[in-house]
């Protein structure tokens, strides 16, 4: 396990190595989870791409730091993060929030940032009154009572059956992230609008949406698409709001095609 103190958090990550022509794929995580749901496209990945994934603050083996939080602090973070190691000119990949977390980072720090892989994610997701219910909740009586309904909208009918071992493994995932951070997080969320960062993206950005998403409907995230100036537009079939977990070879080919022509010096847009 690698940990680094960053702004004034200990941030838990992994750096995998990988050819030097090639730029570092950066995988950002869901709220509620942690790095581990990027697995199954990381190992169809490794070798091929040096692979940098890590624990935003707040979840997973991360510092929870002072709380709420806003957006700006995990795009410091991971900015603090890749000046640390020295990474310019990533791939970054974020999956929810984490999708939030890389349209801050293209914005803050375009000099970090060579394409976008939009996951599952929006310039604007949720209300402040649908987020204002679910801090309360947790607030309350913490994770577990609202877990099932999350679920639900994380992953698909056929996922959550009962006899599936990697569906309870990932409702444990959920339900022992902090609260504290969990809740800080849904504020972040709540108050980060980039509609108009959407529209000043530059740089080649892919959105990737799972067909049965119940937390950023495939409209959605194709309304972000359409913001991005020559943004690509992919479906991944079968999958929920974690397609890295349903359908990691899909993903993990989507991700391929996009890249595929941008290391050749084509643009991968259109």
């Amino acid at each position: 396990m690698q940990f680094a103190r960053i702004n004034d958090i200990t941030l838990h990550y992994q750096v995998i190595g990988g050819p030097a022509d090639k730029p570092v794929i950066v995988f950002v995580n869901s709220l509620g989870t942690d790095f581990r749901i990027w697995r199954d496209v990381i190992v169809r990945l490794a070798g091929d791409y040096a692979i940098l994934a890590y624990d935003k603050r707040g979840h997973g083996l991360s510092d929870i730091g002072r709380v709420p939080y806003a957006i700006e602090d995990h795009v410091n973070d991971l900015a603090a993060l890749l000046d640390l190691h020295a990474i310019k000119g990533a791939i970054i990949c974020g999956l929810s929030v984490g999708g939030l977390i890389a349209q801050g980072l293209s914005a803050a720090r375009p000099d970090l940032v060579r394409a976008l892989v939009l996951c599952d994610t929006a310039h604007k997701i949720g209300t402040a009154e649908t987020w204002n219910a679910r801090i309360a909740a947790v607030e309350s009586g913490g994770l577990e009572p609202i877990a099932d309904a999350i679920m639900e909208r994380w992953f698909t009918p056929s996922f959550r059956r009962p006899e599936n071992t990697a569906y309870a493994g990932y409702w444990n995932m959920l339900v022992r992230q902090p609260p504290v951070g969990y809740a800080a997080t849904c504020a972040a969320i709540r108050d980060a609008d980039f509609t108009a960062v959407a529209r000043s993206i530059a740089v080649p950005t892919l959105c990737v949406v799972g067909d049965q998403d119940g937390s950023t409907p495939p409209d959605l995230v194709l309304s972000t698409a359409k913001l991005i100036p020559g943004a690509r537009y992919e479906v991944i079939a079968d999958a929920g709001h974690i397609p890295c977990v349903e359908q990691p070879e899909a993903l993990t080919a989507v991700l391929r095609a996009f890249l595929d022509p941008l290391l050749h010096g084509d643009t991968p847009n259109g």
